[in-house]
């Protein structure tokens, strides 16, 4: 699931701290506690998202809808 995000941090360089933040925003709770101690999402969570977006647990969202939750998102947590 992280692939989409390389290439779009790739594609993008801009994104960067955008795609970080979001990161951060979805880690799992008390990741330091579990290997590989790395801020990441929960897999089932994901699945879940991946599934309610796309009817499809193991679905990849296309690049230009990524970027533009990407974009949202940042946008979403400055104005909070």
């Amino acid at each position: 699931m992280t692939r989409p995000f390389i290439a779009l941090a790739l594609r993008r360089p801009g994104l960067i701290p955008a795609l970080l933040g979001m990161a951060w925003a979805f880690r799992a709770r008390d990741w330091f506690r579990r290997f590989p101690f790395l801020p990441l999402p929960p897999r089932d969570y994901m699945r879940w998202r991946m599934e309610t977006a796309y009817g499809d647990p193991e679905a990849a969202p296309p690049p230009d809808e990524l970027e533009r939750f990407v974009r949202w998102a940042a946008a979403m947590r400055r104005d909070m």
